[in-house]
């Protein structure tokens, strides 16, 4: 198990924002708790909240989720990368592109919810057999180092964070 928070050198400025989402709880049980705990939050939301945005230019609500998906996906790919020994760097991603390609507007609330348990159960087998040693690990991503046990609280805290924006100003 991981019981090491991210140490300065494991992550860049506006990570720690993630990370902080975490605090002290541990952080591969929060990640297998959030499987259920997102899953019956994302199913709760009414399917006519779906394409609401609370502003101008704002991702709505299914694009939210599509972006959670596949950020989600993106960190187990990193995970499995640097615990396998990757050296080349990975790319970054731009976020804004990625969503406006997903099509998530043509998808129910459901579906989406459903989407990302899946891919979390399958993170789930990565993350929970994580050693202390293998979070330690380091790798390049968008040209920043970042640990192994960042990329864990990073996964945590991305989804808290929706989560939170989600209940604070789209419901």
């Amino acid at each position: 198990m991981i019981t090491t928070q991210p140490q300065p050198g494991e992550f860049i400025d506006y990570q720690m924002n993630y990370i902080k989402q975490v605090g002290d709880a541990p952080v591969q049980q929060l990640i297998l708790e959030l499987k259920d705990k997102g899953y019956a939050f994302y199913t709760s939301i009414p399917e006519e909240k779906g394409a609401y945005a609370y502003a101008p230019g704002k991702w709505n609500v299914k694009e939210v989720l599509g972006h959670i998906i596949d950020t989600e996906r993106i960190f187990g790919y990193r995970l499995l990368a640097f615990i396998r020994g990757e050296k080349q760097g990975l790319p970054g991603f731009e976020q804004d592109d990625y969503v406006a390609m997903s099509d998530a507007n043509s998808r129910t609330i459901k579906d989406l919810a459903e989407e990302m348990k899946a891919v979390r159960t399958a993170n789930a087998y990565l993350v929970r057999n994580l050693t202390e040693e293998q979070g330690a690990i380091k790798g390049t991503s968008a040209g920043n180092p970042i640990s192994v046990r960042t990329i864990l609280y990073i996964m945590a805290g991305h989804e808290l964070h929706h989560m939170q924006i989600l209940k604070e100003r789209y419901l």
